[in-house]
C-alpha cells in the first residue's frame, strides 16, 4: 500500500496464491488449527502475530485456505472479547507513546508532527469503522482514557 502522507514507497509487493486444496505438508486438521488459534489468543497475541506464529512454527500458510475462515472470525465465533481492531489498537499505542515523549521533549517537532499524522489516520480510521458498525457510533479517540485503557 502507497503511503498515505509522503510521495514514496510505492504500493508494489507479493500476491499469494490460492489453491482449491491445501498443501500436502499442512499436518494439522481445521479442529487443530482453530484450536492452536485460541490458544495463542488466550496467550496474550494478537491476529495478525497468530497467523505468523502458525506459519513459521507449524507450516500453515494460509488459516484461511484451510479452515475456510479468518482469524477474526474463529475468535469472535468462539467467544473472544476483542474490543479495538488491531490496526486502530496499534496506532493508538504509537500515538500514547508519542505524546509521552513530546511531553518530554517539547522542541521536538519532527514528532510533533509525527503524533499529529498518526492521530489523523486514528481519526480516519474510526470513522471507517463507525459506518462498518465496528466500533459504537459514540466511540471518541481520548488519549488520557484509552492510555488507561491499554496499559491493562
Amino acid at each position: 500500500m502507497a503511503r498515505m502522507h509522503a510521495r514514496r514507497r510505492g504500493s508494489s509487493g507479493s500476491k499469494r496464491v490460492y489453491r482449491d486444496a491445501p498443501p500436502e505438508w499442512v499436518e494439522l486438521s481445521a479442529e487443530e488449527i482453530e484450536k492452536k488459534v485460541i490458544e495463542l489468543f488466550n496467550e496474550g497475541y494478537e491476529p495478525s502475530m497468530i497467523g505468523m506464529i502458525l506459519r513459521d512454527r507449524y507450516g500453515i500458510p494460509s488459516i484461511r485456505q484451510i479452515t475456510g475462515k479468518r482469524i477474526l472470525q474463529i475468535l469472535k465465533e468462539k467467544g473472544a472479547d476483542i474490543s479495538l481492531p488491531e490496526d486502530l489498537k496499534s496506532l493508538i499505542k504509537k500515538a500514547i507513546k508519542l505524546r509521552q515523549h513530546v511531553s518530554v521533549h517539547k522542541k521536538d517537532y519532527h514528532n510533533m508532527r509525527g503524533l499529529r499524522l498518526t492521530e489523523a489516520k486514528i481519526w480516519r480510521l474510526s470513522n471507517y469503522y463507525k459506518e462498518k458498525k465496528v466500533l459504537p457510533a459514540d466511540w471518541k479517540y481520548d488519549p488520557n482514557k484509552l492510555r488507561i485503557a491499554l496499559s491493562k
